[in-house]
């Protein structure tokens, strides 16, 4: 890991916390995600499941946590499984944790630290004393993968090998969790956030005609690994002029022209939290009076949608709000007809032909973040707010995006100091 060292205290009180929402004589299982292949005897890049990381601070693949604050046995109440190293591993690898290194990171002692080989020998001195057994799957709502993960073989081999157990759900405990941040993971987020702002201002000083998307995605990309990051928290969007309207645009290879608008969906991860920015800024330094109209009109929702980000609020009721101020600035640009919206379908809002996602989404282990969408907001919660528009005719994007805390007394925008008003990111364009 490039990062530095987090507290093992966070860990160790987010296993607490899981523990207070288990049933009686529970075990739960948590695997480390699968190596994926590519071509040949290549893999992809190795990245934690974030539900383990989030009870251990292991970042190290092929590991096993298993949890059974019931046990009668105290070192068998918190058990962690890593890989154990080689001397072979070392030369074509590089270092693996040790025992005394899990247990500095993850707060679990060393006597219940075992290597990944010795799982079958010590989990079955385990699993006949629990009555239910806890078993992760990923129920996001926007999850679509096809491929089969390590979580969906343990719960096909476990319903084979025990089936007299009861199985329950572990994910929705997890996303209770995980919505409420930790004061560790804000100062993560707020170092993410941190990096993030370092490498726009970076770019403000490079962007011209003629450069090309995949030249300002590589400015960024120094900047963020230069400050202990892993690189970016997302694919990149950097999407110039008519590219704006594509909503996961991706190429990145295109030439920026004069008059246009570079939509930037781009920021940094650390320590495998995430922050989440999107800018739109003008090739040469300059918006056209058109371009500020529809920028003003985007800046506009963005600050009175975060006015709604407060303790009390729920999902659609936050979204329906947006979409009402949405429109009003729409009609104010030309773009939407005062009379057509009050005969509108109120299921098929006409705002959605230039707005069409989300205003908010969870942030923190996942820039997608899991969470509850019927659950009021909550101090602790951290959310994006990114409303935009997107004229298709005109071949003008515009999105803009900071990350909020919510608090209980309001809510705090971790990218403040980002800049966003159009004077500001035409000075520093022009400087």
């Amino acid at each position: 890991m490039k990062y530095t060292p987090i507290s093992n205290e966070l860990f160790t009180r987010n296993r607490r916390r899981l523990a207070d929402l288990l049933k009686p004589k529970s075990i739960v299982v948590l695997n480390a995600n699968d190596i994926m292949p590519t071509n040949a005897d290549g893999t992809m890049g190795f990245r934690q499941n974030n539900d383990l990381f989030y009870l251990s601070g292991v970042d190290q693949e092929e590991t096993i946590l298993v949890l059974f604050p019931d046990h009668p046995d105290e070192k068998f109440r918190e058990v962690l499984f890593l890989r154990e190293t080689s001397e072979l591993i070392e030369i074509w690898e590089g270092h693996k944790l040790t025992k005394d290194e899990a247990e500095q990171t993850s707060g679990i002692s060393k006597k219940s630290i075992f290597w990944t080989h010795e799982y079958e020998r010590v989990f079955i001195q385990m699993v006949f004393e629990a009555e239910h057994i806890y078993l992760n799957t990923n129920e996001h709502t926007r999850n679509s993968s096809e491929v089969e993960t390590r979580d969906a073989r343990t719960i096909r081999q476990f319903k084979d090998r025990y089936p007299l157990h009861r199985y329950e759900r572990l994910a929705p405990l997890m996303h209770y969790l995980r919505a409420i941040k930790q004061p560790e993971e804000i100062d993560l987020l707020k170092e993410a956030v941190r990096i993030t702002e370092d490498g726009f201002r970076r770019l403000l000083k490079v962007v011209k005609p003629g450069v090309w998307e995949y030249e300002i995605e590589a400015e960024l990309l120094h900047e963020f690994v230069c400050q202990r990051s892993r690189g970016f928290a997302y694919e990149p969007i950097i999407a110039s002029g008519a590219n704006a309207c594509v909503l996961h645009y991706l190429q990145n290879n295109k030439q920026c022209r004069d008059g246009e608008v570079i939509l930037l969906d781009v920021a940094a991860e650390y320590a495998n939290y995430n922050a989440d920015l999107t800018r739109s800024i003008p090739v040469n330094g300059r918006f056209t009076e058109r371009q500020k109209a529809v920028y003003q009109a985007v800046l506009h929702v963005m600050k009175e949608a975060k006015k709604l980000l407060v303790p009390g609020n729920l999902w659609d009721d936050y979204h329906k709000e947006v979409g009402k101020i949405m429109e009003s600035q729409l009609i104010g640009l030309g773009l939407l007809d005062k009379e057509k919206v009050a005969n509108q379908d109120p299921d098929n809002p006409l705002y959605r032909k230039y707005f069409m996602h989300g205003t908010s989404h969870f942030l923190g282990l996942d820039v997608h973040d899991v969470g509850n969408k019927y659950r009021k907001f909550e101090a602790g919660m951290v959310f994006t707010c990114e409303p935009g528009i997107y004229i298709r005719e005109e071949g003008l994007g515009i999105r803009l995006e900071n990350n909020i805390l919510i608090t209980e007394t309001g809510n705090i925008d971790l990218m403040e100091s980002i800049p966003v008003e159009i004077e500001e990111i035409e000075d520093l364009m022009n400087r």
